[in-house]
């Protein structure tokens, strides 16, 4: 159903039997699992679908090594074997990632990192290769036989400096080991939220509509767009909305605090030298003052991160001036003769962890864990239980939802008849295993289609097996590339503008595509998608030069861009 088809259906009968608060990678993963189970299933999402906590990641499906000295062994275990099966199961976004971690000291930390884990320091410490070492034996094993990605490497000093030629030549050491590059967070959740509704016509979602109160037994939405109310009856609201839960919770007459979020900022480079310094590895180390940074390969662009910082309010969040300075200062780290300055950047972005209210003397010992808050009976003034999600991870979305799923189902009588334990995702499904299969498969696309095998391989990248569908949808009209960004072809905009659940024009620059965050846009850009979408969505002039207008207000707000 299209968005008039739900709300139409909405008014008809406000009957549901869950309904989900937070379109982020939480409640995306629930919304798919109780989908696939028969729910009847409501979600919907004050802005667009991970447009919030979930779309300041830094796309990495990681295990969370560091939470070994933490004592957090179930969270590193749970979050290594779903990172293997997100390669196995969305190979056109996750792929297995190198990862290098440069090392300055032999010895450090010997007696620091056991003193973490029985909680008797709290103040951060710099990493010795042995501890490294100890720690990546550990990661491995988590592994266990499946061997998803390959065994950690130790290189000595020489080795490294002849592999990355820029490194700092004070190191001592570097580790590999492989942990997932997430190249596209915002199109994985928007391709599982896709699929739950292709697989179950009791999966109903909705972007921009808020919840606005909740009594006994009704919950009133607006509609952002019209202004329009909706009154809905749940059985029970799963509130998924990340660093807002509290938020929420108070809307619906709830006094909860359970998030105590930090803020992680990154910034977007478009720097040649320090990409091909780091080559296809990311680089994650330890700044001076013992914050864990990174360096991340992003296309032909360098991802920057992150800060760890506490904040109150998550609207608030904003990468400042003081954060930007600490990551162009970091890079001598690492890379003492390659310059970073502001003139580089092209993009940044922050949001809010989810994480849990803590008395943890650091940032970094706050727990990464997820687990599930449960508002009920007298403590309410609702007739329906609240189930708040309260941290997690993108890593471990799928095991959290699964979590959270099987807890409704108990709750509703409903027994589980599916698992998305090794269920593909988007253009995941029947993703060539192999060179010889992927050479197979475009060649069969070529002849179908009768489209370019270049712009098949780029349609490939982007989209994985979802590319059929795409270019079935080009090869039915007259298609031409865009004039400000060849790239990209007019059809193919308007394919993410009709089948997309597209809104607003900076839907398609910051989640349905990478244009933004790769720095790639321009006024130009911006006009020539904006008319597509007028053509496509039938806007009025007016709407469209709203339109224009409110992206460029958010692109400098949020991010720093200014066209």
């Amino acid at each position: 159903m299209n968005r008039n088809e739900i709300l139409s259906s909405l008014k008809a009968n406000p009957q549901v039997s869950v309904l989900i608060v937070g379109a982020g990678i939480n409640g995306i993963g629930t919304f798919r699992d109780l989908a696939l189970n028969g729910v009847d299933v409501l979600m919907i999402d004050r802005g667009d679908f991970c447009s919030g906590a979930s779309a300041a990641s830094s796309h990495m499906a990681h295990g969370g090594i560091r939470y070994l000295e933490n004592g957090e062994f179930r969270l590193v275990r749970e979050a290594v074997g779903e990172r293997n099966r997100m390669i196995q199961n969305a190979p056109h976004i996750v792929k297995p990632l190198p990862t290098t971690i440069p090392i300055f000291k032999y010895f450090s930390g010997i007696l620091n990192a056991p003193l973490k884990f029985l909680g008797w320091l709290d103040k951060p410490s710099e990493r010795g290769s042995i501890i490294i070492k100890l720690g990546l034996i550990m990661y491995d094993a988590y592994t266990g036989a499946q061997r998803t990605v390959p065994r950690h490497k130790f290189h000595s000093r020489a080795s490294s400096l002849t592999l990355w030629n820029k490194l700092n030549p004070e190191i001592v050491n570097t580790a590999v080991y492989y942990d997932g590059l997430i190249s596209n967070p915002e199109r994985l959740a928007l391709e599982i939220m896709l699929d739950a509704e292709a697989d179950s016509p009791h999966a109903r979602s909705l972007n921009y509509v808020s919840l606005v109160s909740g009594e006994k037994d009704a919950v009133l939405l607006r509609d952002e767009l019209s202004d329009e109310t909706y009154e809905i009856r749940p059985k029970l609201l799963i509130n998924a909305a990340g660093p807002w839960i509290d938020f929420t919770n108070h809307s619906l007459g709830l006094s909860t605090r359970y998030i105590g979020g930090t803020k992680g900022s990154h910034l977007v480079v478009d720097h040649p030298d320090l990409r091909k310094a780091i080559g296809d590895c990311e680089f994650f180390f330890e700044n001076k003052d013992g914050r864990i940074v990174l360096l991340f390969p992003l296309h032909d662009r360098v991802l920057i991160g992150t800060s760890d910082i506490k904040i109150d309010h998550p609207d608030e969040a904003r990468c400042t001036d003081e954060e930007v300075d600490y990551f162009i200062e970091m890079i001598a780290r690492v890379f003492p003769s390659i310059k970073l300055t502001r003139e580089h950047i092209v993009f940044r972005f922050t949001g809010v962890r989810p994480l849990p209210g803590s008395n943890a003397k650091t940032t970094g010992q706050v727990s990464r864990d997820h687990h599930i808050e449960v508002l009920s009976g007298d403590w309410t003034n609702l007739n329906f239980p609240v189930y708040s999600l309260v941290g997690g991870k993108w890593t471990s979305f799928r095991a959290f939802a699964e979590q959270v799923t099987d807890k409704v189902l108990q709750f509703l009588g409903v027994v589980r008849n599916k698992s998305t334990h090794n269920l593909p995702i988007g253009g995941g499904r029947g993703y060539p295993r192999n060179d010889e299969e992927r050479v197979k498969y475009l060649n069969g696309l070529a002849a179908w289609t009768g489209l370019s095998r270049e712009r098949l391989e780029t349609l490939y990248e982007r989209y994985g097996t979802r590319a059929e569908t795409i270019a079935e949808y080009m090869k039915r009209g007259t298609d031409s590339p865009l004039k400000s960004l060849p790239e990209y072809s007019k059809r193919e905009i308007m394919f993410l503008a009709q089948y997309e659940k597209v809104i607003h024009l900076d839907d398609i620059f910051l989640r349905r595509t990478m244009i933004g965050m790769l720095g790639k846009l321009n006024r130009d850009i911006l006009l020539e998608v904006a008319d597509i979408l007028e053509e496509t969505l039938a806007w009025s002039m007016e709407r469209k030069n709203s339109e224009v207008e409110r992206t460029l207000r958010l692109l400098a707000d949020r991010h720093e861009v200014r066209l």
